[in-house]
């Protein structure tokens, strides 16, 4: 256990993250018990004072802070501008000590290891550099600034600076100012994956429900539709769950009905997350075809037949090849592929062959996810009747490392550039929470636009389906509210008005953007 004191509870979610990150699998309390490691932070008015203390020893260290003495102690300092600057103050303080405090004084087995995203525990650390580029500040600022104010190493600043150039690009070609992207939730599956912590609904034992769920669904559709009337539509993504477990009628229905109410021959994009290589069929990819989706993601996750039976995905490698095959048949020019590494008995050679026979299909774009342990997984249940859960989370996530570096090599050796990236919260306290990230990776002008504007945060996304959550985007804050569908399909079903009453009524309030 590690003890955190805070002198005021401020910053506390922030620095039990950043601590979080120092040492993974580790458990942090703020202002509760002490703990074997003990962090004592002092928040004065222009002086910061943190102390990292075992029983092998303590360090301190204190930070000056001036502009603003009394900000802190004002009414409503949340939104107070010198927030921030003293916020990354005291992080990179609380850094600097965590990373000079001698690993011989730690608690035996507490393993710390340097998060190479400094003070950037967020899921979005493209965030920032990308808007200072937007901003007007040079590449050579922006990658400054993250070595010096959020400590990153010069591998990660260098990456973000690269991803937040051509997020920044791409965004400065595209009509998003003033419009708004639609996200379509289709709950179901063939089977729910080990690792699997999203609301989704095995069609074995669901499938019944799918009739009623689309027609609740189209009332969704059309229930919200005529709020955003006038607004430009940038991109549309179904996405679930698995899209294709509905039947092809069912997709076209559903497709159609998108197209009745919303101006999609407008959007730049329209994409469905294909997913499962035992869902895609024939008739379903031509009902993708014939409804005018341009770009789809099959996802094998692996290429280890080993693996895809652990993790209860039911579906073979060869599923996979003739998937992608009969896309590319059917005229599909713009294919994504997932891929997952960490996955349990997984090793660095079993991802080099993975990526190896992705090469040989050359999908349009890669997304290499780092897989995140959570707590609602059957996942996390298994590995934990294995063992010592912790400790080989450590070491799953060294290998991690390594499979990182080898697909960010792979990708730059097959004309693969990352375009976006993000970090998962709320996992189970392992080594993914040091920092690693879900990158994904493009050919030139097979981007997804949906992907950069979910993850940057700068356009109403308008959610239906079970388990939606629409994100509301203030320009004048610059920030999103959300409003959430309820995850059951059946509660969805029976409740799908008042999913419409609550949108209908947040959008007409709401300038949006």
């Amino acid at each position: 256990m590690i003890g955190i004191t805070l002198s005021e509870k401020d910053f506390d979610y922030e620095i039990q993250a950043l601590v979080n990150s120092f040492f993974p699998g580790n458990r942090s309390q703020v202002n509760g018990e002490q703990g074997d490691l003990h962090i004592a932070i002092n928040l004065g008015d222009t002086e910061i004072s943190v102390s990292v203390e075992t029983k092998s020893g303590n360090l301190e260290r204190s930070a000056v802070v001036s502009g603003a003495e009394d900000w802190h102690k004002k009414e409503g300092k949340t939104a107070h501008p010198y927030r921030t600057y003293y916020k990354n103050v005291l992080k990179k303080l609380l850094y600097m000590i965590l990373k000079e405090f001698p690993e011989s004084h730690f608690p035996e087995g507490m393993r710390r290891r340097i998060p190479e995203w400094g003070t950037m525990t967020g899921v979005r650390p493209t965030k920032i550099p990308m808007n200072a580029l937007l901003a007007g500040k040079t590449e050579e600022e922006v990658f400054l600034e993250l070595q010096e104010v959020y400590c990153c190493s010069s591998e990660k600043a260098r990456l973000g600076v690269d991803i937040s150039r051509r997020e920044a690009n791409i965004l400065k070609q595209s009509s998003y100012n003033g419009g708004y992207s639609l996200y379509v939730g289709i709950p179901f599956c063939p089977t729910t994956c080990l690792y699997c912590s999203f609301p989704s609904y095995p069609y074995e034992q669901f499938g019944h429900l799918a009739a009623d769920y689309v027609n609740a669904l189209k009332q969704e559709i059309s229930g919200v539709a005529h709020s955003m009337k006038g607004k430009p539509l940038t991109s549309v993504y179904i996405g679930g769950g698995t899209p294709t477990t509905l039947t092809g009628l069912q997709l076209r229905d559903v497709i159609q009905h998108i197209q009745e109410s919303f101006p999609v021959e407008d959007a730049t994009e329209f994409t469905v997350e294909a997913g499962r290589p035992d869902s895609i069929m024939e008739e379903k990819l031509l009902a993708l075809r014939e409804r005018g989706v341009n770009r789809i993601s099959i996802n094998p996750q692996t290429m280890q037949q080993k693996t895809l039976d652990l993790i209860g995905r039911r579906h073979t490698v060869e599923q996979t090849i003739q998937a992608f095959a009969m896309a590319r048949e059917l005229g599909f020019t713009n294919i994504n592929m997932d891929l997952i590494i960490g996955l349990p008995g997984e090793t660095v050679e079993d991802f080099a062959n993975t990526l190896n026979r992705i090469k040989s299909l050359a999908p349009d774009s890669l997304t290499i996810h780092s897989l995140v342990v959570k707590r609602a997984s059957g996942l996390r249940e298994v590995l934990e009747a294995q063992g010592d859960f912790l400790m080989a989370e450590q070491i799953r996530g060294e290998r991690m490392e390594e499979m990182l570096a080898m697909g960010e090599k792979f990708a730059g050796e097959q004309g693969y550039h990352p375009y976006y990236m993000y970090r998962q919260k709320n996992s189970a306290g392992h080594a993914g929470s040091s920092g690693q990230e879900n990158i994904g990776y493009a050919r030139e002008g097979c981007e997804c636009l949906y992907n950069i504007l979910i993850m940057e945060e700068m356009q109403t996304i308008l959610a239906v389906g079970a388990g939606a959550s629409t994100k509301l985007y203030h320009p004048d804050r610059r920030q999103v509210s959300r409003i959430e569908n309820v995850k059951s399909v059946t509660d969805y079903i029976e409740r799908v008005d008042e999913m419409v009453a609550r949108k209908v009524d947040a959008l007409e309030k709401q300038e949006i953007s």
